[in-house]
């Protein structure tokens, strides 16, 4: 019984192994990047406060009938970051808020990432009218303004965090397709591929087991880039108003900010910390991404 599972096991077992020394590898080269490592030092601190959100601040931190402070309250000892136009205690909504702009930045990435590489494999193996007409759907997404199709998405769909998320994803595929389907057509011209068709191999079997492997690393490097890009996108959609008024997120409290006159009457506390938040999670993602990118790629040339 034992000596008949060994043949399968062992097979199983060294394809873990290989995985193990490829990421293990990756590693290593990923530590020599100070500015990957400091972004992802940054971003698990980020991740590490949105999950401990509930014990950091409690849920009641988004009440406005029991609100610590006075509103627009200066910066104190008691309230660090100063109180909305509510009282509510500003450092807790910055801290609540990452919960939701990260999780809808990530969200709204893989979305695009997930169709982007879809259309991009498919038309980089399928060719013919196929491909054609997915390109020049590609370009039409491409050169329309992002941020307008987002709104108007945004506009005539309910206002909640999934709006958010489809509008984002939905909208900022085009470029992952186009990187994604120039990888295919490279791979699909290596000897490799003619031997698995000539072996037998269907459509599925040559874009799955061949194809998809060698597209990954781009896509992964593709993904990090995008959520930067996600998370600015939903911080002006909320800015505008086109989010979720239920829930905090760093955009909602900027929109607050603006409707209560911070800028006009000088409340910087009111505006400082969700827009400090917004751009160093946005610069860490970008710090990751073309670490990532250097590490599978070293012919980018990406500075340490």
């Amino acid at each position: 019984m034992t000596t008949e599972k060994m043949p399968a096991a062992r097979p199983r077992a060294l394809a873990w192994q290989r995985r193990r020394a490829s990421a293990a590898r990756f590693w290593r080269q990923y530590r020599t990047h100070r500015a990957g490592v400091l972004g992802l030092a940054t971003l698990a601190l980020f991740v590490l406060l949105a999950a401990a959100a509930p014990l950091l601040v409690g849920s009641d931190v988004t009440d406005v009938t029991d609100a610590p402070g006075s509103p627009l309250e200066r910066p104190s000892g008691e309230l660090p970051f100063g109180a909305d136009r509510f009282g509510r205690n500003l450092l807790g909504l910055v801290i609540w808020g990452a919960r939701v702009s990260l999780l809808v930045g990530l969200l709204a990435a893989v979305l695009s990432v997930a169709i982007g590489m879809v259309i991009g494999v498919t038309a980089g193996h399928f060719r013919g009218w196929y491909a054609t007409v997915m390109m020049r759907i590609t370009d039409w997404f491409l050169v329309m303004p992002t941020l307008v199709l987002a709104i108007a998405l945004a506009t005539v769909m309910s206002r909640s965090l999934l709006t958010i998320v489809v509008a984002i994803g939905v909208t900022t595929w085009p470029t992952t397709a186009r990187l994604v389907r120039a990888q295919t057509l490279a791979v699909e011209t290596r000897p490799y591929i003619e031997r698995a068709r000539a072996l037998g191999g269907g459509h599925w079997h040559v874009m799955s087991r061949h194809v998809l492997p060698n597209v990954m690393p781009l896509v992964l490097a593709q993904t990090t880039l995008i959520i930067s890009s996600a998370i600015l996108a939903e911080a002006t959609l909320a800015f505008l108003g086109l989010g979720d008024p239920t829930v905090v997120s760093w955009g909602g409290l900027l929109q607050d900010a603006r409707e209560a006159g911070a800028v006009s009457a000088g409340h910087w506390w009111y505006l400082v910390p969700p827009g400090i938040a917004i751009a160093v999670v946005a610069l860490a993602f970008t710090l990751c991404g073309r670490a990532v990118e250097s590490v599978l790629n070293p012919r980018l040339g990406v500075s340490r």
